[in-house]
């Protein structure tokens, strides 16, 4: 008796549910929209750009990768829920998912492509096929956002840093290195920070941001707060700043100290299972003694929501 009302409650379209129950891993942890008006509407109203993701479901290996690993990424989905319109598109079904491709001129039967259009239904920002990494996509959600007006959260900017192949190293010996992590990790285009030893001696090593901040602006910070007791770069980079009358030496034999040494600003805290990134822990540990507003800036909605008041 149930399962027959229940179909003809289907059938009448008073309820409305996927064709399966549980949803594809092809499309990740992400809650879509499958109406294209609805969500053309929906960013009409809102604001938000339509995040348009164009799949296979059922896919191939390739396809369920970047289901599992970018669309199921925490931070990924937050973006995407929070700042997006969420619309999934099949690329090798019929009826109306074969309809949208011909409009959208998309190819059936491809790899995955994401495509980021405004409440008319246009490319806010060029189509570009093998975007299928957390960063590059990443990347590609700030430059929607910031096309579109919108305001750039903290954490995907982060994220997109991260996950950028760009980022070099540089090591800043000072007398106490969970100092160095907190001085060092407010450093603008300083994206994480590790407690770490050379030659027996405290150090802070820093991953960073070429783009955002030069080696050489980076070393004048560092310098300023008193994080430069010694100064350790790759050998690469000894000349050019051996010829501005630094005093360094060569990035080698580093060792990372324990972990009950590493982030301990941070470790006073009880996260639980507050999933964080790297980075995301290295600006936390960083600002939270100064500022706290500033340190929840790098946390998504969700993570927000859990962090201990």
């Amino acid at each position: 008796m149930r399962n027959g009302l229940l179909i003809l409650l289907l059938a009448a379209g008073v309820v409305s549910c996927s064709a399966d129950p549980k949803q594809a891993i092809e499309t990740g942890k992400v809650e879509w929209m499958r109406d294209l008006d609805a969500a053309l509407e929906n960013s009409q109203r809102s604001g938000k750009p339509v995040f348009a993701l164009f799949q296979e479901v059922p896919g191939c290996a390739g396809c369920k990768q970047f289901g599992r690993e970018v669309l199921s990424h925490p931070l990924i989905v937050d973006a995407i829920e929070s700042e997006f319109v969420p619309l999934l598109i099949h690329n090798n079904q019929p009826g109306k998912d074969a309809e949208l491709l011909k409009r959208f001129n998309e190819p059936a039967w491809n790899y995955q492509v994401v495509r980021f259009l405004d409440h008319q239904g246009k490319d806010l920002i060029p189509r570009k096929d093998k975007v299928w990494t957390t960063g590059p996509l990443a990347e590609r959600m700030i430059q929607t956002l910031e096309k579109s007006g919108r305001e750039v959260p903290g954490y995907l900017s982060l994220l997109a840093a991260e996950e950028s192949s760009s980022l070099r190293s540089a090591a800043f010996g000072i007398f106490c290195f969970w100092t160095g992590e907190m001085k060092l990790g407010q450093i603008k285009g300083v994206i994480t920070t590790e407690a770490g030893f050379i030659k027996g001696r405290e150090v802070t090593l820093v991953r960073y941001d070429p783009r955002v901040i030069s080696l050489h602006e980076l070393i004048d910070q560092a310098v300023s707060i008193d994080c430069s007791d010694s100064i350790h770069v790759p050998a690469s980079e000894l000349g050019s700043l051996a010829r501005q009358g630094r005093k360094l030496s060569a990035l080698e034999g580093y060792r990372a100290a324990p972990e009950r040494d590493q982030k301990k600003q941070l470790s006073r805290l009880r996260l639980g299972g507050l999933d964080l990134t790297p980075a995301q822990r290295t600006k936390l540990n960083a600002w939270l003694p100064v500022d706290r507003n500033r340190a929840l800036s790098f946390l998504s909605p969700a993570q927000a929501e859990k962090f201990p008041s």
